[in-house]
């Protein structure tokens, strides 16, 4: 299924289907998108940044910004409004989409004809792998003890742990990985492989045996 001008959000940051992202919004172009977004229960799409910078600079020339081309559509959970000029959100991954199209409109906002990219098969976490399972089910119950609230975590409960998917995604978030890795991960269609690299990574950083 396509979307047709989907606003897209380029970050340094990526985020993953299932995934939780805390957004502070302020310049004026996204401002305008994410006010018509709460509006109307739309979504946006989050794209990695490959060149240029999150916030745009005044007097930089436009068209500066690169971006993957694979990002993931982002859905409102939460917003408000501290002050005049600021957004807060909590949005929440939902389907990977593969740009076909995208153009920068007068004011600086990107948006995009997407193709939505099917869903991660499920598949249970196998034997081999059940470390990297075992690993984030306790580093959940340590971030718990130290958040105050469900809405603090930095993914969204019940965990998934037995879901390949859903596993490596949380651990792809988690993870200090260059940008460039993390996007390559993320374009992975099988996500038993997603789950095999990302365990690797996991045994080479020794949090897993």
């Amino acid at each position: 299924m396509q979307l047709h001008s989907l606003p897209l959000f380029p970050l340094g940051n990526l985020l993953f289907p299932g995934g939780v992202l805390g957004l502070r919004v302020f310049e004026v172009r996204y401002l305008d998108m994410i006010g018509k977004c709460i509006k109307t229960g739309a979504p946006f799409g989050v794209v990695g940044m490959t060149q240029g910078s999150e916030v745009r600079r005044a007097g930089s020339p436009a068209g500066q910004e690169r971006f993957a081309q694979v990002g993931t559509i982002a859905m409102i959970e939460q917003h408000e409004s501290p002050q005049s000029g600021l957004i807060v959100l909590r949005c929440k991954g939902a389907q990977r989409f593969r740009i076909s199209r995208s153009e920068q409109l007068r004011h600086g906002l990107w948006v995009a004809d997407v193709d939505r990219i099917d869903d991660d098969m499920a598949v249970t976490v196998p034997p081999d792998l059940q470390g990297a399972a075992t690993a984030l089910e306790q580093l959940a119950i340590s971030i718990e003890a130290q958040v105050s609230s469900p809405a603090a975590m930095p993914f969204s409960l019940p965990i998934q742990s037995s879901d390949c998917g859903w596993l490596s995604n949380r651990w792809c978030e988690l993870l200090p990985l260059q940008p460039e890795l993390k996007q390559r991960l993320m374009e992975l269609d099988n996500p038993l492989v997603r789950l095999e690299l990302v365990n690797d990574i996991l045994q080479r950083q020794g949090l897993v045996k």
